[in-house]
This record gives C-alpha cells, sequence and structure tokens, in this order.
C-alpha cells in the first residue's frame, strides 16, 4: 500500500479508491462553514503542502487544478486532518473571494457567514419580535405582549439601563457562593446585552471583529 506519511505522522491511504484520489472537505478554518468538495491525489496533496493553496485533481480537466488559479480566489491552507479510515481529509482555508464558481459563498449556494449556535438564534428572535411588531398593526397587540418588544418601546436609553443593571447584579453575584444564581444572572446580562446591540444597530460578530482585530 502506498501510505503517505507528512511532518505530523499523517498516512493518507491514496490507493483505496482505483482511481487514486481521496475526497478533500474544504471548511472555514474562521466561520467553520463548509465550502466546497473536491478531490485530491498525492501530488496535489504535496503541491498544497508546498504552496499553502489548496491544490485538486481536477476529474472533469483531468490535472491538478490549484483553486483560484484563474479567478484569483484561491483557498489559503491553514490546516488538515485526516478521518478514522485514512481516506477523507478535512482541510481548513482562509478563502480569498467566493469558493464557487457561481461567485457565491458555498457550493451551496449559502453565505460564509460567522454563526455562533444559540446566540445567533437568539439574536434573530429579537430581531423578527421587533420587526413584526412595526410591520403588521395587526400583529401589535400580540407583539406587545412579548418582553423584548415591550423594553424596545422604551428607548434605547431604558435598553441601556438595563444592561447596567444586570451588570451590577452578576457582580453582586460573583461574591457569593451561589453559581446557580450566578449564572442566571450572567444570561440575563447576555440577554439584555443582545438587545442593546440590536438597538444600535449591530450584532454580535461586530464586537467579535473588534476582539479578533486585538489579537496577538
Amino acid at each position: 500500500m502506498n501510505l503517505l506519511r507528512n511532518d505530523n505522522n499523517m498516512k493518507i491511504d491514496f490507493n483505496k479508491n482505483s482511481d487514486g484520489l481521496v475526497p478533500a472537505i474544504i471548511q472555514d478554518a474562521e466561520t467553520k462553514n463548509v465550502l466546497m468538495l473536491g478531490y485530491m491525489n498525492q501530488e496535489a496533496y504535496e503541491k498544497t503542502k508546498e504552496t499553502q493553496k489548496v491544490t485538486f485533481f481536477s476529474r472533469t480537466k483531468n490535472r491538478l487544478w490549484t483553486k483560484g488559479e484563474e479567478s484569483g480566489n484561491f483557498l489559503e491552507l491553514v490546516d488538515l486532518k485526516l478521518d478514522c479510515d485514512n481516506d477523507t481529509l478535512l482541510v481548513f482555508v482562509n478563502p480569498i473571494g467566493p469558493t464557487c464558481h457561481t461567485g457565491t459563498d458555498t457550493c451551496w449556494n449559502g453565505s460564509n457567514d460567522e454563526s455562533y449556535g444559540f446566540l445567533s438564534k437568539l439574536e434573530d428572535t429579537i430581531a423578527e419580535r421587533v420587526a413584526i411588531s412595526k410591520i403588521d398593526p395587526d400583529l401589535r397587540q400580540d407583539a406587545k405582549k412579548s418582553y423584548v418588544v415591550s423594553l424596545f418601546d422604551k428607548g434605547i436609553n431604558k435598553v441601556a439601563q438595563k444592561v447596567g443593571e444586570e451588570a451590577v447584579e452578576v457582580v453582586i453575584e460573583a461574591k457569593d457562593n451561589n453559581d446557580e444564581l450566578f449564572l442566571n444572572e450572567s444570561a440575563d446580562l447576555l440577554f439584555h446585552y443582545l438587545m442593546l446591540l440590536q438597538a444600535k444597530g449591530f450584532k454580535l460578530k461586530d464586537v467579535v471583529n473588534i476582539l479578533r482585530s486585538r489579537e496577538k
């Protein structure tokens, strides 16, 4: 068997399939979104490591193909992982421009936006409740029952005040030994902070971008 060993003792079984190719799943190293699927043979893998730009073996062109060689939309290599069967690569990249040849961020016609799981879902819920209360007067009465809408109706000063109040509660509970109360107050603070960001026209990703820019 022709197994390739790299500096990290990675063994890739390029002979598992008769064509000598292994699937290479391309994932954004920052957003964790899957961008595309390609195939590598040993030569493409070696070139990827050498140039630090992802190179595939194109089955349609029947040759090595560096993603972005014509468009300039390269996939800069960050890291590589091999699956438990030694026949599939997970390739972490920093994409330069859109990944798909159609011009979209991913080959599944999706956007490569960073997601924070439940927190992103919570942000969307806050935005939706506020938007509904403004769009349809018939829904206004139901929307007013929402805590989010009722607080937004009182203006940004009230939203900011709630953030301050919850921050004080977190500090108070941090000095005690009741972990449950501390975590609950922390959740209240984060929830109201997300509301304040929404009121100011920002999202959590804007804050993360500031933190990322400070990374050394």
